[in-house]
């Protein structure tokens, strides 16, 4: 009969088996069909441009122009519904579908990848449970715990989508308080864990420092430096930092900023300025 002990040491083999298997499978070569994904690989910046409004004629338009769509669904009143509909109506428009969450929930990471997203940037990360619990529900098993579903993802990405997914989920995590940066490390290591950025606007109302003041940018830098450190790529929400800036050559991900081609959305003059209602 075999004892407790043996039996969690067993199981405890197991599921480092599984996910050391699990991440050696990630890094075989599989369709990289989330572009986005693959710039960063190659060491490219990357820019979006924000949906915060359901229209989808303005954003199948848009989408022909940026690396990726940032659907904004903590600070608006889009609905899930609203963000399928615009997804299947240009699916390969060009900019790669991802969804800022307001928080790591299960039913929230699963309705964004089961609507066909291929990225979640999951808002105020504090620490490392906020983390596993962000990839915990977006990957498939036996590397996370998604459930299979029946949204419309597969219908856009394939056939194979449930034995690719996995390969071209992107989770993006952001800090934005000063407990944050300081666990930036531990929250970069998380494996599945792939971009880390600022929440730069709210990482000063957090902090009480000017995005100016030596004392928040000392705070950028750790956490730029922590998330190099851990092998992760580093960002910043506001766009106006991609360049010009002493990070910004190590600085790859970014909310908003300019298109591919310069093109301009209607009725905007600074393509690196935040979302209206999130200056500072």
């Amino acid at each position: 009969m075999k004892t407790l002990s043996t039996v969690v040491s067993l199981y405890s083999a197991v599921a480092m088996f599984s996910v050391t298997a699990s991440a050696q499978q990630l890094q075989t070569s599989k369709p990289t069909y989330n572009t986005v994904k693959k710039k960063l690989q190659e060491g490219k910046q990357v820019f979006s441009f924000t949906q915060s409004k359901f229209d989808v004629e303005g954003y199948c338009e848009a989408a022909k122009h940026y690396d990726y769509a940032w659907f904004e669904m903590q600070h608006s009143t889009l609905e899930f519904k609203d963000v399928e509909r615009m997804i299947a109506a240009c699916p390969h428009a060009g900019a790669t579908p991802m969804i800022r969450l307001p928080d790591a929930q299960e039913w929230h990471i699963q309705h964004a990848t089961d609507i066909g997203a291929l990225g979640v940037v999951i808002p105020t990360v504090d620490d490392i449970e906020r983390a596993r619990e962000a990839v915990k529900w977006a990957y498939y098993p036996p590397f996370a715990r998604r459930s299979a579903g029946a949204g419309q993802a597969a219908s856009i990405w394939g056939k194979d989508y449930r034995q690719t997914f996995n390969d071209n989920m992107l989770v993006v995590v952001m800090i934005e308080s000063p407990t944050g940066v300081a666990n930036a490390y531990d929250i970069a290591s998380v494996p599945g864990i792939d971009v880390v950025i600022i929440g730069n606007n709210d990482l000063s109302s957090f902090s009480g420092f000017a995005q100016e003041d030596d004392r928040y940018q000392a705070m950028i830098k750790k956490v730029h430096d922590d998330t190099l450190r851990a092998g992760k790529i580093f960002g910043q929400a506001n766009a106006k930092y991609y360049t010009g800036h002493p990070l910004s050559k190590t600085a790859k991900f970014f909310q908003n900023g300019p298109s591919n081609d310069g093109w301009k959305p209607k009725g905007v003059t600074n393509v690196t300025a935040p979302p209206p209602g999130e200056h500072p």
